[in-house]
């Protein structure tokens, strides 16, 4: 059993709920499903900080720590871990609000992705000062 656990006090980049098309016929969310949120997730902030397009280039860590069911809303929480001259290193949490009477909140899975901003030709370019 999960150790109990509440909500971050951050701005939340994604929420989703899974349908039964994400998961298998015991309604297991499937860990390509999880992974493509998470990426999406990651993306958001990384797009953010490049002003523009960015394209993943390395997933550095990923854990699932606990499974996900259908019906469960999900929350990603997404921040900025690093940056390069072209690229973006995001830390990404997710956590699972079970869907039942009495409320209960998990951490599933957590992942560290490097995106590079890149520009139309989809070329590595410098991201944007901060100026």
């Amino acid at each position: 059993m999960a150790e109990p656990s509440t909500l971050p006090d951050k701005h939340v980049a994604l929420r989703v709920v899974p349908q039964p098309s994400d998961a298998n016929v015991h309604g297991d969310v499937f860990g390509g499903w999880i992974m493509a949120q998470v990426d999406i997730a990651g993306a958001i902030p990384a797009s953010r900080r490049a002003n523009g397009r960015v394209a993943t280039v390395a997933v550095n860590s990923f854990l699932f720590k606990h499974p996900v069911f259908v019906g469960d809303l999900l929350s990603f929480y997404a921040d900025i871990v690093k940056t390069g001259n072209t690229s973006v290193t995001v830390s990404v949490e997710v956590y699972a609000q079970r869907m039942s009477l009495a409320e209960e909140v998990v951490k599933v899975t957590e992942a560290t992705l490097t995106y590079v901003a890149t520009d139309r030709d989809r070329r590595p370019r410098v991201l944007p000062s901060l100026d």
